[in-house]
């Protein structure tokens, strides 16, 4: 391992010794920069080396300057003005060199990571296609404010510098790889905004929570071990290695200014739902920590529907609510729900198809809450209370005000009696009360109602502006994520 890190330092040495400026790859023309900040541009010369920068937006004189540490690394924070479509260019100067980056747009970065329902491409994986990707791709020419940089798939268990990823404009020759929910989150974005919006593509198929962060951290939680991953003396997948995905992947473009971050993860840590809010919650603080700008937003989605083994029991619907508990504790948080996001043939299928209105509803959030834009539809009913009589009950709910649809007939809904058994029960809105009445004759004594909890259930139950029900048990309300509220009802029974 030593011999391995002296190589690549002599190697990164050699490289800045014969150019007097080096940058990473994802400083690159037809970037997006993060407006109305100071965005950072980094890279290497040779120690002492006086680095400037300017932009074409700025006057001649005003050029930023930083001087290379012994590292060779220099970091500049270059003022950015209002978003704007017009191109702009960078240059870079020092020790003679004289680089420039051209048709670089102004507008909103996000960095978007996880496993492979935020990888699956425009194009779709092997037999499991993305609905409208082929349309997306035709038409990628008619959002040129998109753009995007797709990190390689990587892994180590030493922290690197560096990761290969480039910008790519937004056009049917460039929009097949890109990640089709971030896309549709960010051509729905930039349509709202009406600015470029930039996307740091950054995820891994497969990839524990723990793969995205730091060694020290993971070491710290119960049950993991990296040292024992990394000599071999514990055996994981390659998808399922801690801490790897951050030192290869996530570290690397860590100083990239961006506006926050989108997450679609958790399939590899089904199971894992009593452990999981504090530690996406500790994670993202971590990653906060890492990019130094404040409080960004973390917006993410709620675990698809799936067999996950059994399509029937319910490990991944506790694992939702885990989600939705998470979204609750952890600061400037929310959760897109996804129930009703399936079809019945992907019972299968890790993969659903339909990403755009993931990331529709994703740019929903973000506009609410990251751009204070007001009558955004972003509050999906919550279940808040209920009253039992027998085998009838009656459910009360939030983020529901103007009623149900539809309002007869409602499916997904679930009783059991004291046996725990449970039976489909009949369910219609009360459309005076705006509440929904159950009846369930053989579960005898209601004593709990659910709604679509199980791995595999398709939500049907939708408010008035098209947002699913979030599944539920009535022994634990739905918390509200915490850019909403961040409350978890107690439950109360009549």
């Amino acid at each position: 391992m030593k011999r391995i890190f002296f190589l690549a330092a002599a190697a990164l040495w050699a490289a800045s010794a014969n150019a007097a400026i080096e940058l990473p790859e994802i400083i690159s023309s037809n970037m997006v920069l993060q407006q109305q900040t100071d965005a950072t541009l980094w890279g290497w010369a040779r120690p002492g080396s006086k680095i400037t920068a300017g932009a074409s937006w700025l006057p001649a004189k005003d050029v930023v300057s930083a001087t290379t540490g012994t590292d060779s690394l220099w970091v500049i924070k270059l003022p950015t003005p209002a978003a704007t479509f017009d191109p702009q260019t960078v240059t870079l100067k020092g020790d003679g060199s004289d680089i420039t980056l051209s048709n670089v747009l102004i507008g909103e970065v996000w960095f978007c990571s996880g496993q492979s329902n935020m990888e699956m491409p425009l194009q779709g994986f092997f037999t499991q296609p993305v609905e409208g990707g082929g349309r997306a791709i035709a038409y990628s020419g008619s959002t040129p404010g998109v753009r995007f940089v797709t990190v390689p798939k990587r892994g180590s268990y030493t922290p690197e510098q560096r990761v290969a990823g480039s910008w790519k404009e937004s056009k049917p020759g460039n929009a097949g790889e890109f990640s089709a929910l971030a896309y549709f989150y960010a051509a729905s974005l930039s349509e709202i905004l009406n600015v470029p919006v930039g996307i740091i593509s950054c995820s891994y198929g497969g990839s524990r929570l723990e793969s995205w962060m730091p060694e020290d951290m993971v070491n710290g939680l119960d049950g993991e071990d990296v040292g024992a991953e990394r000599d071999g003396t514990r055996k994981v997948d390659e998808w399922h290695r801690a801490a790897v995905r951050y030192n290869a992947m996530l570290l690397p473009v860590s100083r990239y200014t961006i506006k926050g971050f989108l997450w679609n993860q958790g399939e590899s840590n089904v199971g894992q739902h009593e452990e999981l809010p504090k530690r996406q919650r500790d994670m993202v603080r971590h990653w906060r920590e890492l990019w130094g700008l404040g409080e960004l937003p973390f917006y993410f989605v709620e675990l698809p529907a799936w067999d996950y083994g059994d399509a029937d029991a319910d490990w991944a619907a506790q694992f939702r609510e885990a989600q939705h508990v998470a979204a609750s504790i952890t600061p400037r948080s929310a959760i897109v729900c996804t129930s009703d996001l399936i079809y019945p043939h992907e019972r299968l299928d890790v993969h659903a198809s339909r990403k755009r209105e993931i990331g529709e509803r994703l740019s929903w959030i973000a506009a609410a809450d990251a751009y204070g834009i007001e009558g955004m539809p972003v509050l999906y009913p919550h279940f808040r209370e209920i009253d039992i009589d027998g085998d009838k009950a009656t459910l009360r709910f939030t983020g529901a005000d103007s009623g149900f649809t539809p309002n007869q007939y409602l499916e997904g809904f679930e009783a059991c009696g004291a046996d725990g058994v449970w039976h489909p029960a009949q369910a219609f809105e009360g459309l005076d009360s705006r509440d929904i009445h159950i009846t369930c004759p053989e579960a005898g004594e209601i004593k709990e109602v659910r709604y679509c909890f199980k791995n595999f259930a398709q939500g049907k139950v939708h408010n008035m502006l098209g947002l699913p029900l979030i599944p539920f048990r009535s022994s634990r309300p739905t918390p509200l994520s915490s850019c909403f509220g961040g409350k978890q009802p107690p439950v109360k029974r009549r």
